[in-house]
């Protein structure tokens, strides 16, 4: 189980820092869907890695940042309407 919860951190890594490259080097935009989604997942994915690992105040730091994206989605679903 340690191996697949390590996996998953690395993933969760891997998409949000990923995602704030691209942002930072002009290819998304931080309302973009992608750039959203992977901080979502990397969010869900970080949250259960800190959970597991009993890193608690990460973990909250990782629910607020899945609040933050799924805000985020909403106001832009709210936006095309």
């Amino acid at each position: 189980m340690r191996i697949f919860i390590d996996i998953i951190g690395w993933m969760a890594a891997l998409l949000i820092v990923g995602a704030y490259y691209l942002n930072i080097r002009g290819k998304w935009n931080a309302r973009s869907k992608p750039y959203i989604w992977c901080n979502l997942v990397g969010g869900i994915l970080f949250t259960a890695n800190t959970c597991y690992l009993g890193a608690y105040p990460s973990a909250l730091v990782n629910v607020v940042w899945i609040v933050i994206a799924v805000g985020a989605m909403v106001k832009n679903n709210a936006a095309k309407k």
